[in-house]
């Protein structure tokens, strides 16, 4: 029961970081036409609603099975990770250096955070993987 819980949980997490990441690319894409994405959300909102949850997620899934072994589940957990490191490497190489140097804003230390709950998912994945 524990372990189904964590797979949903895991895959709700996977479908909130695709989604997340088709959002910023739309908005991407849109570039000068105003469009914000496909949910026409600024960065904040779009983080709080999507990313937050993706991050927090698959966490709580790993901690509800840790006496279940489980690969499908480490493998999950693993590609969350993946994708959360993917986005910060993703908005570092985005971030337009001028810009930051204007307001005094340092992209890699904004997205530090990301940087470390992606490791810990990673090793949290890795660990479930072993585990099984």
């Amino acid at each position: 029961m524990a372990k189904t819980a964590a797979i949903i949980i895991t895959g709700i997490a996977i479908a909130l970081l695709v989604i997340y990441g088709a959002d910023v690319a739309a908005g991407v894409t849109a570039g000068a036409q105003g469009s914000s994405g496909l949910f026409d959300m600024d960065h904040k909102t779009r983080g709080l609603a999507l990313g937050g949850p993706a991050m927090v997620l698959p966490i709580i899934a790993y901690f509800i099975s840790r006496n279940d072994s489980s690969k499908g589940l480490g493998g999950m957990i693993l590609i969350t990770g993946i994708l959360i490191i993917i986005g910060a490497i993703t908005v570092i190489g985005m971030a337009d250096l001028s810009e930051a140097q204007e307001t005094a804003r340092n992209p890699f230390m904004e997205t530090a955070p990301l940087l470390i709950v992606g490791v810990i998912q990673i090793g949290l994945g890795a660990l479930k993987i072993k585990k099984s």
